[in-house]
């Protein structure tokens, strides 16, 4: 009984710790992205990332913190998984930008994470918040396996599709060259039975 409560209390200091958003961007050809974030200093955010669908399946990066200086800043990125910790309160910003394609526009699906530092508890004692730091962590590593499952699903996707399009372009080659081969054979045919053909003179 006591190990039910304790789950359930568990469950609910989780929730209480750790939000988790998931989302799907369109990111037009020649154009950025960008979300946002208002957080107090010591939270730990996470940005976690996969490109989906489009061109080479790659997309630049960036987070911003409220300073307007980059925390992080990659090029052509397929995938990427980010986490850093808060240094001051304010707006923090992620960007997606499909810049660097003049035509084909691009599909992300990410993820933004983000844990409350834990707060201390004026009347608990040391084996509480311990409690609630490992149940913070034990969320932490349930989220990142949910999004490992998520990007394995995207990136079985991603193959099946990639498998699929060789697949159509291997059978319609082999029918072409099936037809190229049927057409030389009869050519030939016709060419050698019109060689060997003998002409009677009226």
């Amino acid at each position: 009984m006591d190990y039910v409560k304790l789950s359930f209390c568990g469950l609910v200091i989780l929730s209480l710790f750790s939000n988790t958003q998931s989302y799907f961007v369109e990111v037009a050809a020649n154009d950025e992205e960008c979300f946002f974030d208002k957080v107090k200093a010591g939270t730990k955010l996470g940005l976690t990332f996969e490109v989906a669908e489009g061109g080479f399946l790659d997309i630049d990066v960036r987070i911003v913190g409220p300073d307007s200086k980059p925390i992080h800043q990659g090029e052509r990125e397929s995938n990427g998984k980010y986490t850093f910790s808060a240094e001051n309160d304010g707006i923090y910003r992620y960007c997606f930008s499909n810049k660097m394609s003049a035509m084909t526009p691009k599909i992300v699906m990410f993820n933004m994470d983000i844990t409350e530092a834990t707060k201390e508890h004026e009347d608990g004692g040391v084996d509480q918040n311990k409690l609630e730091e490992m149940i913070q962590e034990l969320g932490t590593t349930l989220t990142g396996v949910k999004h490992e499952q998520e990007y394995m699903a995207v990136r079985d996707r991603i193959h099946s599709s990639i498998n699929d399009s060789s697949n159509s372009r291997v059978v319609l080659w082999s029918v072409f060259e099936a037809v190229v081969l049927l057409s030389m054979s009869i050519g030939q045919i016709y060419y050698l039975k019109r060689f060997f053909e003998v002409r009677r003179v009226v």
